[in-house]
């Protein structure tokens, strides 16, 4: 086992109830012969940690939470092989049980008894993290921190876009919602070769920063009537929904060609009632509908997560725009009320730990 000298405890933001995040001391997580202990750097807020800490959507109390991160290797078990102290990296956040039908077959994300970082176990809005060796992933020296923390959500939006099969030049696609990983989609579909990507949202904010990182066109659905702005001016062949609102989700049919391909990447969070005469589109049309959980594919944890750190290493996706706050791990709830507060024109928001 190898470990440089830290600390017996650590500053962590702990999740007592909801609502309650309590910045204390708390000790310094062990980690087993094939884990590693990771300095955390930067940690970014999911909308996943908004239900955790706002409404106590969360498996146990008291819990940290935080999954989005990336940091510097300080720890590894006698077992683990290919890291060493001193290396920059960031996380695959699912820990999958490796023995189910699912994990045997090469879906890990499919997993019928898998853990999770920041969810299931204590999570990264600590100073420290303890993290199962196959899941560290190792990212450039030259990365910055608050960038590299931003992988994880940007592998979710590159899964979203392999689930949508072979993507041909000359097409068109829509990604309906503007947050984090509505603005990966849209890069990412730029990378892949579809130059006319539509980006719809309510938010004249982010749908000007749609516009600055390559949309072809926004629309303010709040001003446009989109299934009418389609009809007329012609669906799309692949269509997106990243927000987890329960009426884009029954609108988005509409809103895809015959043989089209419809990719679900939010999280419902209502019932979704389909019209009857929407529900008709799919069997009319033929229509390719899936749906898009984590990021996650075989080797683990995927290509995604290679890919992921190519295109930051590259400078392919820009993420500066995107991370739009950043506070210390001591403000606590505070980056949560910032997210939560319109008026402050958030994207990602991130904790900058260990500086």
């Amino acid at each position: 086992m190898g470990q440089e000298a830290i600390p017996k405890k650590m500053k962590a933001l702990v999740l007592t109830e909801s609502k309650k995040l309590v910045y204390k001391d708390v000790i310094i997580p062990k980690i087993g012969d094939n884990e590693v202990l990771v300095k955390v750097k930067a940690c970014g807020i999911c909308g996943s940690d908004i239900d955790r800490v706002e409404n106590g959507g969360v498996h146990f109390l008291p819990i940290i939470i935080g999954h989005e991160f990336s940091g510097i290797v300080v720890g590894t078990g006698s077992l683990v092989k290919n890291i060493s102290l001193g290396d920059h990296v960031t996380a695959a956040p699912l820990i999958p049980c490796n023995k189910c039908e699912n994990c045997l077959n090469g879906h890990p994300a499919m997993c019928n008894d898998y853990s999770f970082i920041g969810s299931r176990e204590n999570g990264a809005m600590a100073e420290y993290v303890s993290v199962p060796a196959e899941n560290i992933l190792k990212i450039p020296e030259n990365m910055d921190f608050a960038r590299a923390a931003c992988i994880e959500p940007l592998t979710v939006a590159i899964h979203g876009i392999e689930r949508a099969g072979l993507l041909h030049s000359g097409s068109t696609a829509v990604v309906y919602g503007c947050g984090t990983i509505g603005m990966f989609v849209l890069q990412c579909l730029k990378i892949k070769g579809i130059e006319k990507v539509y980006v719809i949202d309510i938010d004249e904010n982010k749908l000007n920063l749609a516009q600055k990182i390559g949309a072809y066109k926004v629309i303010n659905s709040s001003q446009v009537d989109v299934v009418k702005y389609f009809c007329e001016q012609g669906k799309a062949d692949y269509v997106f929904e990243t927000a987890g609102v329960n009426i884009l989700q029954a609108q988005i049919l509409s809103l895809v060609k015959k043989n089209g391909s419809v990719v679900y990447v939010g999280t419902a969070q209502k019932d979704v009632l389909i019209p009857a005469k929407v529900f008709e589109l799919i069997l009319r049309g033929e229509l390719k509908i899936t749906g898009s959980w984590m990021s996650y594919s075989s080797p683990f944890p995927g290509k995604e997560w290679l890919a992921a750190i190519e295109y930051l290493e590259s400078g392919k996706i820009v993420v500066d725009d995107i991370i739009t706050h950043k506070f210390s791990l001591k403000a606590g709830h505070k980056a949560f009320e910032t997210m939560l507060d319109k008026n402050q024109k958030t994207l990602k928001v991130m904790y900058l730990i260990n500086k």
